[in-house]
């Protein structure tokens, strides 16, 4: 219970700063449609006004969570979102749009992961490539995604390829780089007087890696995907945004955007950082049981 309260106290702070920066944002509407009307408007007016709006400049929380619930939970067919009576995924629900986005995520993370591991491994075991490779890597990182995006999706669709795989290009681009890093640092991790021991048993290369380097790598691994899923999950929405996608959560954002449906467009910011969330939680649950069985504290 000590440890809830705390996080309790911050999440209920952020609320009320939440709800003051919705009555703030959102009054000045209020008072011009007063004065239009030529009427005098109290603070209980601004205040119920204000946290009610059909398109306000920031909704308030209980608006967003109302919005959440609709098009999460809400199974009504006509004039719901959500899951329909049939049982299949209507279109217009949030469960639905993140069903997509994670496919292209979890894609992209297998792919950025994998790039990671097989780069770290060269450029530990081979100086040429520590030399001329991981400076590129490291430039890489500097060109902003939003630059990169659209010339992915517009190149890959030019030669017939759309639908999942631009987006997780995008992803993978993304979530490689911090499993690269943590991966390097994790196979340098044994110092000289290990690698020396191994050297004396007249150990192979292969055999320092698969002994040494790869379990003192473990840690390193997980904080690094841990950074990398949660990248893969904002690759994969930015990916959705250039590409016009009809679904996702990018997709759900930029529809907000173009109808000024600014509920919807927070609605679907708090679903993608639930995602990224549980994500980040079930990677560190994964942490917990792999490190555990090989005797190493999380």
């Amino acid at each position: 219970m000590k440890s809830v309260m705390p996080i309790l106290t911050v999440l209920l702070a952020l609320v009320l700063i939440w709800y003051a920066a919705a009555v703030g944002l959102n009054a000045q509407w209020t008072r011009d449609q007063a004065a239009r009307a030529g009427v005098e408007v109290s603070f209980s007016d601004i205040l119920s006004d204000t946290l009610s709006q059909a398109r306000p400049k920031l909704p308030a929380p209980h608006q967003v969570a109302v919005e959440l619930y609709q098009s999460t939970w809400d199974e009504e067919v006509n004039g719901r979102r959500g899951i329909v009576a049939t049982g299949t995924l209507s279109n217009r629900s949030l469960i639905y749009h993140g069903w997509v986005t994670l496919s292209a995520t979890m894609l992209g993370f297998a792919f950025g992961t994998g790039l990671g591991i097989l780069l770290a491994v060269g450029i530990v075991h081979s100086k040429a490539m520590d030399m001329s490779f991981m400076p590129w890597a490291i430039a890489s990182q500097t060109v902003p995604i939003l630059a990169i995006a659209p010339m992915v999706i517009v190149v890959l669709a030019s030669i017939g390829v759309k639908g999942l795989i631009p987006k997780a290009i995008i992803a993978a681009y993304l979530s490689f780089f911090p499993v690269l890093v943590g991966m390097v640092k994790g196979f340098r991790a044994p110092d000289g007087m290990q690698l020396d021991l191994l050297k004396t048993y007249n150990a192979s290369r292969f055999g320092t890696f698969w002994r040494l380097r790869l379990p003192s790598s473990v840690p390193y691994l997980f904080a690094s995907l841990k950074v990398g899923i949660a990248a893969a999950l904002v690759g994969t929405i930015v990916g959705e945004l250039p590409a016009g996608a009809s679904a996702g959560l990018g997709a759900r954002l930029l529809s907000g955007s173009y109808y000024g449906q600014t509920i919807q467009i927070w609605a679907a910011l708090l679903a993608a950082a639930a995602l990224a969330a549980g994500l980040v939680v079930i990677v560190g649950m994964i942490e917990r049981v792999v490190l555990g069985r090989m005797g190493m504290r999380s």
